[in-house]
């Protein structure tokens, strides 16, 4: 038996699982551990310091780009059993024989990882949907303003989810802040550095009364249904976000205000606008049945 300690990452533990594969270790012969504080029962293997050199014997096996990419997902989630699971499957794909794996929707593995997998892919919906970012400092000479945000992930998404962030605030300075890890992006270099254990944000920004008026305005209370809407936005994220502040009061006054919409008569019509094209297509004879 070899119990392999690696960091708790995707790229740690590919290159470990690649150099088991090559050597031939089955599955069932290895114990994986992302903990290296805690006693093994058996002597454990640590990641090198260095790059192992490559393994020489053994056949050349190829693996899916497919399972790569459900790989490293999985990687994000914190269930203890995912390297083994992942590794497991990995085997299968190529020493196993069954190199179609991936598409036994039915499959125990395969529906344990795309169990992990989709978890992993909801908390970076959440984290794209509910990240708030805070005007933090503004650099006097540029003119650049620095903006921080506080997001507390149930997985390691981070630098699964920061690229979204990259592409759509290109122009700005900023960085998320994460009990797993931080993100930082100044306007050309996406980099990453060790979490917080506590959120470091305690002023309330400018834009937070915008968020409660843009929230405001969109709220429709015929429409509010409470646990639908505690579905997408989980309680738990209320805490970092300026406009859920609004929320008990919206919900609370939600049935007078619609009462007070159906009391409110219909406004008039306003007449068509008045343009050349528009008068043209109203003018032309409607087409034969």
């Amino acid at each position: 038996m070899r119990t392999i300690v690696i960091e708790p990452t995707f790229e740690a533990w590919r290159g470990r699982a690649r150099e088991l594969l090559l050597e031939g270790v089955p599955p069932e012969q290895v114990l994986w551990s992302d903990e290296a504080e805690e006693p093994c029962l058996f002597g454990a293997e640590t990641a090198p310091s260095s790059p192992r050199p490559p393994a020489s014997a053994g056949p050349s096996l190829k693996v899916s780009s497919a399972f790569m990419d459900l790989a490293r997902t999985t990687a994000a989630h914190t269930a203890a059993s995912r390297w083994g699971a992942l590794y497991r499957l990995l085997w299968r794909q190529t020493r196993g024989g069954e190199p179609h794996v991936l598409a036994l929707a039915t499959d125990p593995d395969v529906r344990q990882i795309q169990g992990w997998a989709g978890a992993v892919r909801r908390d970076i919906h959440k984290m794209h949907a509910f990240v708030r970012f805070r005007l933090a400092d503004t650099d006097e000479t540029t003119g650049r303003e620095y903006f921080v945000a506080w997001f507390e992930p149930e997985y390691r998404i981070v630098p699964l989810a920061t690229p979204f962030f990259k592409k759509r605030f290109a122009s700005m300075d900023w960085s998320i802040l994460t009990p797993h890890a931080c993100a930082h992006w100044n306007g050309t270099h996406l980099h990453f550095t060790p979490g917080q254990p506590h959120n470091p944000i305690v002023k309330e920004d400018t834009l937070d009364p915008l968020w409660r008026t843009y929230f405001r305005s969109i709220f429709n209370p015929a429409r509010l249904k409470v646990q639908a809407m505690q579905s997408e936005m989980p309680k738990k994220y209320w805490k970092n976000l300026p406009e859920a502040s609004l929320i008990q009061e919206m919900i609370a006054t939600s049935q007078s205000r619609m009462q007070e919409m159906l009391d409110t008569e219909a406004r008039p019509a306003r007449p068509a606008p008045r343009n050349a094209y528009l008068d043209s297509l109203r003018q032309r004879p409607a087409p034969e049945s």
